[in-house]
């Protein structure tokens, strides 16, 4: 399970088990870095992308579910298949949610609540029965772009008066918004692993995937 005391990388892999392959073996072994199956990467490999995740990397691993109905089932396979961590989407109705926390509970990994597009995170986690490990304060990568579209770390301070949970900061994060996270409160840093060409910020896979992830850890520090 997380510590709140600790400071994340989670690093985001989006493709295909393919760049699992060439990019995982060069990040060394960190209990700070977390290693997510991304929901495209999901979709595209299914449970046996996180298994091949889990065959590589023996810290933890984030299943990017993003899930919105059917809780109980969705933990169970991302457990079953190597995860540490399942997320779920704020969005959902407050029957998943609670389900959601729950299983994620009896089954030993850490619950997030993705909270892209919901306007105020607090109120979401308060209609729970029980408040998630994590909750991800989320820019889309489709919102990137936008101009005004920031991580809304307003939200920090509201959510710890109340709770005491661990803050994910996701959607478009370089070293400067990795610094501007750490600044604002968030203990988990998430940074999208991106292929040349590809319009959004994170860690060129055309680069030295393995100093870059080592560069984000002395930023967060």
């Amino acid at each position: 399970m997380l510590n709140r005391n600790t400071r994340y990388l989670q690093i985001a892999f989006n493709y295909d088990i393919h760049l699992v392959k060439k990019v995982l073996p060069s990040i060394q072994a960190s209990s700070r870095i977390m290693i997510e199956a991304g929901t495209p990467f999901i979709k595209r490999e299914g449970s046996e992308g996180i298994e091949a995740i889990h065959r590589l990397w023996r810290g933890h691993i984030v299943a990017d579910l993003k899930t919105l109905d059917g809780a109980y089932s969705e933990v169970h396979m991302a457990q079953l298949a190597g995860a540490s961590a399942v997320t779920s989407l704020g969005s959902a109705p407050v029957e998943t949610l609670d389900i959601f926390v729950a299983t994620c509970a009896r089954l030993g990994v850490d619950s997030m609540i993705d909270m892209l597009g919901v306007d105020d995170p607090l109120k979401v986690v308060m209609r729970l029965k029980k408040p998630p490990n994590v909750v991800i304060l989320h820019r889309g990568r489709d919102e990137e772009s936008t101009r005004g579209k920031v991580i809304q770390y307003r939200h920090v301070n509201r959510l710890r008066s109340k709770y005491d949970l661990i803050i994910s900061a996701a959607g478009g994060v370089d070293l400067k918004e990795a610094r501007s996270a750490i600044f604002n409160g968030a203990n988990i840093v998430v940074v999208n692993l991106v292929q040349p060409g590809d319009p959004w910020e994170g860690i060129s896979t055309g680069s030295n995937v393995g100093e870059m992830a080592r560069h984000f850890l002395e930023t967060i520090e």
